[in-house]
């Protein structure tokens, strides 16, 4: 099995900067499987699910989990809110759950500098009662396809990071 490190959680969660922290600390190379789609098809993700729908995205999120199975080690992989769903998750990588509430999440992308474009840049977040929704239904799913939980609410991505660290034998 690839020695990866794969984060995966609602969006808005705070993949990207735990795996950009983990990355440094570590002396691993991060990615991001939304910016490795959005070169492979020179698409943003929200022009991807209005152009082609939900369906062709998640078609691509198994060719790339395909990829970093087949390709990738020793990386630390922030991934896409829905990317836990490819068939073969466990394979990439140690899988970690970063958890928050989702009322915590849309606060802090709401009060982010850039929130317009945080919420622009989610499809999957335009309507916040189906995000809510959406997260109720995907919490059972993430615990079960994680190696580790790590509740991130109210705590610095550091020490996040840290925990990590610990819980993966770093």
């Amino acid at each position: 099995m690839p020695d990866n490190i794969v984060l995966i959680g609602f969006m808005g969660v705070g993949k990207g900067r735990t795996a950009r922290t983990l990355a440094e600390l570590t002396d691993r190379f991060a990615i991001d499987t939304d910016d490795m789609i959005e070169s492979m098809v020179k698409m943003k993700i929200r022009k991807i699910f209005a152009k082609h729908g939900e369906s062709a995205f998640r078609q691509l999120e198994q060719r790339t989990a395909d990829w970093l199975e087949a390709s990738v080690s020793g990386t630390v992989v922030s991934t896409g809110g829905g990317f836990f769903m490819v068939n073969n998750i466990q394979r990439t990588g140690r899988v970690i759950y970063l958890h928050s509430t989702v009322e915590s999440i849309i606060s802090a992308i709401k009060n982010h500098p850039k929130a317009e474009k945080k919420i622009k840049k989610r499809p999957l977040l335009q309507d916040l009662d189906k995000a809510k929704e959406l997260y109720e239904k995907r919490l059972p799913l993430y615990r079960q396809a994680a190696d580790h939980e790590v509740v991130v609410e109210g705590r610095k991505i550091r020490e996040v990071a840290e925990q990590i660290i610990d819980l993966s034998g770093l």
